[in-house]
């Protein structure tokens, strides 16, 4: 009798499991089709608005007036959410994305992601942002962060004209060991106050504690493996902060923490675990592994020098606790050549 009322029990949570599944899959479908059909909603408006003020040729002082009556009838009729603040979204939102005759399906955000992207001025870069939000599925908060890091120009510090333009197109594009690396990485989530020193062993405990913002920040493909991995070589030890494993890449990614300025001896010491994972550590279908170096100081003279000529691939870069001004990234930009990148 037991046994029997088990198995029945067991098929009704089977059956259980299945309804609970099926109603998580039509309302997540049934809300991603709300979404797309207010955000066509919301540029179809915006085309009217537009229209409507061209066939009228009316002046920019009357735009505002026409705006505040369209708001309060609009509000009056069908509810909050026509605001004059949110029409003239709408017609924002139309002018920057003049899509052929019709709203385009290709619209695969919610509403909040556009009047965010929206406030991004050069088109690169929101282009950049609004592939990046699709295929890595990031919340408002993830996009709200990734645009106040200026994860774009970042990104596009190291990279020439053109592949600042294929990156606009198509997102980042991870092929090789120096897509992934980022210079300065920004740890702004961890709450700590930039004046302050911190030990590295401080550093890393900060970085565990908030694992899912550091990976990321890492990027795509970055999953944790283990924190101070240890390496035993005629009975001494040695112990690597932190090792993660990229998909992409198909390969190990050390990293190494300093609290100071980047120094020759940090270069030999990577080196080695390099060296070393290389041997013992990386699988037969697996890519040599990469080493990355996150320092407090960088000169990056020094670094050209003290990094030229090593076998392994070893970066290093620097880290900030604070979000970056864009005048600050400007300014690298500018000494890295990239005068015309505004206006690519």
């Amino acid at each position: 009798m037991k046994s029997k009322v088990k198995k029945i029990s067991q098929k009704y949570t089977t059956l259980f499991n299945k309804i609970g599944e099926m109603i998580v899959s039509v309302r997540g479908r049934v809300l991603r089709e709300i979404n797309k059909g207010q955000v066509i909603l919301y540029w179809q408006i915006g085309r009217y608005i537009v229209e409507f003020e061209q066939k009228g040729k009316i002046r920019a002082e009357y735009g505002s007036a026409l705006l505040n009556r369209l708001a309060v009838d609009l509000m009056n009729r069908y509810g909050r959410g026509f605001s004059q603040r949110n029409l003239e979204q709408m017609r924002q939102f139309y002018l920057t994305y003049q899509i052929s005759q019709t709203a385009s399906a290709k619209f695969d955000l919610s509403w909040s992601h556009y009047c965010e992207l929206l406030k991004e001025d050069n088109p690169l870069a929101r282009l950049f942002y609004e592939k990046e939000a699709v295929e890595n599925n990031w919340s408002i908060r993830e996009l709200k962060r990734q645009m106040n890091a200026m994860l774009f120009e970042r990104l596009a510090l190291s990279k020439n004209k053109k592949k600042v333009l294929e990156m606009a197109k198509h997102g980042q594009m991870i092929v090789r060991p120096e897509d992934v690396i980022k210079d300065p990485y920004i740890l702004e989530f961890l709450n700590l106050k930039e004046e302050v020193s911190y030990s590295e062993g401080q550093l890393e405990q900060a970085l565990i504690d908030k694992l899912q913002y550091f990976l990321l920040e890492l990027g795509k493909g970055f999953s944790f493996v283990t924190r101070q991995k240890r390496i035993t070589i005629t009975n001494r030890h040695y112990y690597i902060d932190l090792v993660f494993y990229n998909r992409l890449l198909k390969c190990f990614v050390l990293i190494d923490l300093k609290s100071g300025e980047l120094d020759h001896a940090d270069i030999g010491q990577m080196n080695f675990y390099l060296n070393y994972f290389k041997e013992n550590e990386k699988g037969p279908d697996e890519n040599d592994p990469i080493g990355l170096i996150l320092c407090a100081k960088k000169n990056e003279v020094f670094a050209k020098y003290v990094l030229g000529g090593v076998n392994n691939k070893i970066f290093a870069s620097k880290y900030k606790l604070a979000l970056p001004s864009e005048k600050q990234l400007h300014n690298r930009l500018m000494l890295k050549g990239r005068k015309d990148f505004r206006n690519a």
